[in-house]
């Protein structure tokens, strides 16, 4: 059974040719995936698109978020990536999460919502703290709005503090970062299958 997963950079840097150290910390998310033959089809900025403020699917013309959410509800994993910014998750972050907002009023006949029988993981980086802080945030709205979370969901990096170090700079990604990728992506690989098998009964 072949699993596909996509990558949401909620980085503030709109500009795609920009290095992003939300980027790295999904390739190495991408290369653990890979090993238990899971897919990332993609990885989009979510910041260079036009993602207008609501809660609902559709906030009328230019709004990209309708095609985006077709996108992610397609796949069987998100990689929710994203920037600590002053000890908390980017607001791109958090406006993805104001438009799944959305998926609490779409239920199916069973009382089921979009993203049920979908896995989520979170991909953060910054400098001094804030991970545990963000990954908490993403983690609470993102199973509100129907998505599974799995046991040791998040990878992450915190550079030191008082220093301008980010994830990118590194030379090489340190052992620990690794290994927790690979638990996400084992871990989340295998709750998707068990997922994709067996739906929740609503």
């Amino acid at each position: 059974m072949t699993l596909k997963a996509l990558a949401l950079n909620c980085t503030l840097k709109a500009d795609t040719s920009e290095a992003s150290s939300t980027d790295e910390m999904i390739a190495v998310l991408k290369d653990a995936f890979a090993e238990k033959d899971v897919k990332l089809t993609e990885t989009v900025r979510v910041a260079a698109l036009n993602i207008p403020p609501g809660v609902t699917s559709d906030e009328g013309e230019g709004d990209e978020w309708p095609a985006l959410r077709q996108k992610i509800l397609a796949h069987d994993i998100l990689i929710f990536g994203g920037p600590i910014w002053l000890g908390q998750i980017s607001s791109v972050a958090k406006r993805v999460l104001e438009r799944m907002d959305a998926f609490l009023s779409e239920t199916d006949e069973a009382g089921r919502m979009p993203s049920y029988g979908k896995v989520a993981v979170a991909a953060i980086v910054g400098n001094e703290d804030g991970a545990h802080f963000s990954s908490a945030q993403l983690f609470q709205a993102l199973n509100d709005i129907g998505w599974t979370i799995p046991a040791v969901a998040a990878c992450y990096w915190v550079g030191e503090a008082m220093t301008g170090t980010d994830f990118k700079d590194l030379k090489s990604t340190p052992g620990p970062v690794s290994k927790t990728a690979g638990m996400v992506a084992s871990n989340a690989a295998h709750l998707a299958t068990l997922l994709k098998e067996s739906a929740y009964p609503g």
